[in-house]
């Protein structure tokens, strides 16, 4: 019996996720984060929010209606720009309504110029929500300083966010896990962030390597560098060093494709996450630290890429190297 074979072009295997289902997951795992910003801080985060998340999928069917281009809304991208974006916020207080237009402003950033101008999703050199809330950071640096803190905060932590006080050392690491002191809306709650990350893990949404490699880096860092073992826990649970390591440098289009890239990616972020925080004039060095990491990543994939299966690299014959000099 003859068997029928069918030759086809690659892919051979298709996997079952597609953008949509993809992006869901992300949204999800953002959610736990969106519920602490909201007992923590009040309700206004949730208005802060809702903002951001709207003006971004507005600008992003408002742009494509403009140019004419397929509508990709459906895709819920805008949608994780967004969440992103606003979770990176601090949270309103009582200057609500300059929240709400920051939040506008960083949407456009993030949906118009970061990722619509550079052809839409897949060819944004860095992650939008990212440079949208660097965009913010330099424009409106008094309102993205301006921290407000929970009811229950510490005394110690009742004018500053856990990176700035004098004696970070001496913080209890579980006010740090449960977000009992000031820093943006998505990034004090541990625990609700480390509830996304184990669902991203789970659903293979993501890799650990690169939070894993990112955190840990940092962490072995401020070991060597004389913090303890206590100050060096301090120091990965401040700041946005875990929430950007997991839902900003995990970025799909802006992280490196290999498993050898996506170590050099993360050990990357760590030093220079580790190098702002210890030398540099500002207390937090996340974005930063992923912004110049993402500008790095074709060139991280290039020296990375793996050998196909089978590859033999072709022989220089003699006839070809003098047929090449004489061409040249």
């Amino acid at each position: 019996m003859e068997t029928k074979r069918i030759v086809s072009a690659s892919p051979h295997f298709r996997a079952p996720e597609t953008t949509q289902s993809l992006m869901l997951n992300v949204v999800l795992a953002l959610l736990p984060a969106v519920v602490a910003s909201a007992v923590l801080f009040g309700w206004q985060t949730l208005v802060v929010i809702a903002t951001a998340v709207i003006a971004s999928v507005g600008f992003e069917w408002l742009y494509c209606k403009l140019l004419k281009k397929a509508n990709p809304i459906g895709d819920l991208s805008a949608v994780v720009t967004g969440l992103i974006l606003a979770l990176n916020m601090p949270a309103p207080g009582d200057s609500l309504p300059i929240s709400m237009m920051m939040a506008v402003v960083g949407s456009l950033i993030a949906i118009v110029v970061v990722k619509q101008l550079f052809g839409g999703l897949g060819m944004n050199f860095a992650n939008p929500a990212l440079v949208g809330r660097i965009a913010l950071f330099s424009g409106y640096t008094g309102y993205m300083t301006k921290w407000v803190f929970p009811d229950a905060a510490v005394d110690q932590l009742a004018s500053a966010t856990p990176l700035q006080v004098s004696s970070p050392a001496k913080l209890s690491l579980v006010d740090l896990l449960f977000g009992v002191h000031g820093g943006t809306m998505g990034e004090v709650c541990i625990i609700a962030i480390l509830i996304g990350f184990v669902y991203l893990v789970v659903t293979h949404t993501i890799s650990p390597v690169i939070p894993v490699t990112y955190i840990g880096t940092v962490f072995v860092l401020d070991l060597i560098a004389g913090m303890g073992l206590r100050g060096s826990l301090v120091n990965i649970l401040s700041g946005g060093l875990i929430f950007g390591a997991v839902f900003m440098a995990t970025d799909y289009v802006t992280s490196p494709l290999t498993l050898k890239g996506k170590l050099v990616f993360g050990l990357g972020l760590g030093f220079l996450t580790f190098a702002i925080r210890t030398w540099a004039n500002m207390a937090e060095g996340v974005s930063f630290a992923i912004l110049l990491m993402n500008l790095l990543v074709p060139y991280i994939n290039d020296l990375t890429i793996q050998t196909p299966y089978g590859y033999v690299k072709p022989v220089k014959t003699k006839a070809k190297a003098e047929k090449e000099d004489s061409d040249k």
